[in-house]
C-alpha cells in the first residue's frame, strides 16, 4: 500500500501557482522607465558640475539652459525659428522621398536581376563605405548653399542603406516562391510588390528607418556645414557668435526633431510586423 502511494504521488502532477505575465511584464517596464530616469537624471547632474566649473562661452550648466530654451520656444531670441524649421522639414521630406523612391528601384533592379547585382552591389557597398561627408564640398559647389545641397546630401546618406537593404532582402526570399509567381503569369512588378515585398518585409523596414534616421542626420549637417535657412543655419550662427546656452536650446529642439522621425519610424515597423504576424 505505501508502495502504491508513493507511485501514485510520483505519478501526479505537480501543481504550481498560476503566474500574472501581464503584472511580470508591467514590473519589467516600470524597472525600464526607472533605470531611463536615473540614467537622465546622473547625467544632467554631471552636467551640471562641469557647467559650473567650466568657461560659460565653452559650456554652460542645465540651469542656464532652461532659460535660453524658455526664450526660443518664445520666440523671442529667435523669432522665425518655426519659418527655419519648416524649411528643414520640407529638406527632409524631399531628401527621405528621393531616397525611397531611387532606393527602392536601384535595390529592386539589382535584386531581380542576378547579373546586375553581381555586377553592381559590390560597387553599391563600395561607396556606401565613402564617407559622405566627403561628397558635401562637391554638393554644395554644383548646387550651392540654397535646399538643394541639402536635399541632395540627405537623399545621398538614406539612398544606400535602403537600396543595399531591398538587395539583401530580396537575396533572401526563397526562388521557389518567384518561381511558382511567374508560372502563374505574374509580372517583374507583380512578383516584386506580391512575393518579394512580404517575404523580405522586416528588413524592409529596418531599411526605411535607417534612411529616415539618416536623411535627417544628413540634412542638418549639411545646414550646419553652409546653409542660410533651417535649424542648422541657426545652430551655425549661434555657434558662431558664441552664444553657448542659445547654441545648446537648439541642439536639444534638434534632438527633439530627431527622436520624433524615430518614434515614427519604429511605430511603423510595429504595424508592419503585426500585419505580417497576422
Amino acid at each position: 500500500m505505501g508502495s502504491a502511494m508513493r507511485n501514485g504521488a510520483g505519478s501526479a502532477p505537480l501543481l504550481r501557482p498560476p503566474t500574472d505575465d501581464t503584472g511580470l511584464a508591467g514590473l519589467v517596464e516600470m524597472t525600464v522607465a526607472v533605470a531611463r530616469a536615473g540614467v537622465v537624471l546622473v547625467g544632467l547632474l554631471v552636467w551640471e558640475g562641469v557647467g559650473r566649473t567650466s568657461s560659460p562661452l565653452l559650456g554652460v550648466p542645465p540651469s542656464a539652459v532652461l532659460p535660453a530654451l524658455v526664450d526660443l520656444l518664445c520666440l523671442r531670441s529667435y523669432p522665425d525659428l518655426p519659418a527655419h524649421v519648416l524649411v528643414t522639414l520640407r529638406e527632409i521630406a524631399v531628401a527621405y522621398g528621393l531616397a525611397v523612391v531611387a532606393g527602392l528601384a536601384c535595390g529592386g533592379a539589382l535584386g531581380m536581376h542576378r547579373l546586375l547585382g553581381s555586377v553592381y552591389g559590390p560597387m553599391l557597398g563600395a561607396l556606401y563605405a565613402v564617407p559622405a561627408v566627403v561628397w558635401y564640398p562637391s554638393l554644395m559647389l554644383f548646387f550651392g548653399l540654397d535646399a538643394a545641397s541639402k536635399i541632395a546630401f540627405g537623399f545621398l546618406l538614406g539612398f544606400f542603406p535602403l537600396a543595399l537593404a531591398v538587395l539583401a532582402g530580396i537575396r533572401q526570399v526563397s526562388p521557389q516562391l518567384v518561381t511558382v509567381a511567374r508560372a502563374y503569369g505574374a509580372g517583374p512588378l507583380t512578383v516584386f510588390g506580391r512575393v518579394m515585398v512580404p517575404a523580405m518585409l522586416f528588413t524592409l523596414v529596418a531599411g526605411l528607418r535607417t534612411a529616415l534616421a539618416l536623411a535627417v542626420i544628413g540634412v542638418i549637417v549639411g545646414e550646419i556645414l553652409g546653409s542660410k535657412r533651417g535649424i542648422g543655419a541657426l545652430i551655425n550662427h549661434a555657434y558662431g557668435l558664441l552664444r553657448t546656452a542659445d547654441y545648446v536650446a537648439l541642439v536639444l529642439v534638434t534632438l527633439v526633431l530627431v527622436v520624433g522621425s524615430d518614434v515614427g519610424a519604429s511605430l511603423a515597423e510595429r504595424r508592419a510586423r503585426t500585419w505580417s504576424e497576422s
